[in-house]
């Protein structure tokens, strides 16, 4: 997976040009999984194929989506990584190290996404780095050690507890 998709962001731009396909230029659509579905962007990275498909359907507009790394995601999982409460030593110092390392990506493309509308579905190519996967591992990781209940609420003790 490359490291940076800026250049391949301008490559989906001007093949959509090219094709005659117009660009809306919009947010991320993921989301509900009733109404969304994935293209394989692990078998199947090449957009073109995805685009062959969307055209071969008769989409002329795709929704071109694309996120770069920004300092302030970075700086918050630190932030939260700090409030960890429930994070053995070894662990919070790895993933510390980790989110400084990745402070080396911000301003880089990290996810594509390119989708259309086929009623009542949403079609979607969501592409990204596999770093940008890796940090949004480490900031589920960080969020499961807050100590909260599946419902929110915190957890009794705090990560404390009492041999009594």
């Amino acid at each position: 997976m490359r490291l940076n998709l800026d250049s391949l962001r301008a490559e989906i731009q001007e093949y959509l040009e090219k094709r005659g396909i117009v660009v809306f230029h919009g947010f991320a659509r993921g989301g509900d999984p009733s109404s969304s579905v994935y293209w394989d962007t692990e078998r199947q990275p090449d957009f073109r194929a995805y685009l062959a498909a969307a055209e071969a359907a008769g989409v002329r507009m795709v929704t071109l989506y694309s996120r770069e790394l920004e300092e302030e995601l970075v700086e918050d999982a630190l932030e939260q990584l700090s409030e960890a409460s429930a994070l053995e030593r070894e662990e919070r110092r790895a993933i510390e190290m980790r989110l400084k390392e990745m402070r080396g990506y911000c301003g880089f493309t990290c996810q594509i996404e390119l989708s259309f509308d086929l009623s009542p579905r949403v079609y979607i190519f969501d592409l990204r780095t596999e770093w940008f996967d890796d940090l949004n591992d480490l900031t589920d990781r960080i969020e499961d050690a807050h100590g909260h209940n599946d419902d929110g609420s915190e957890a009794l003790g705090g990560g404390y507890f009492s041999r009594n």
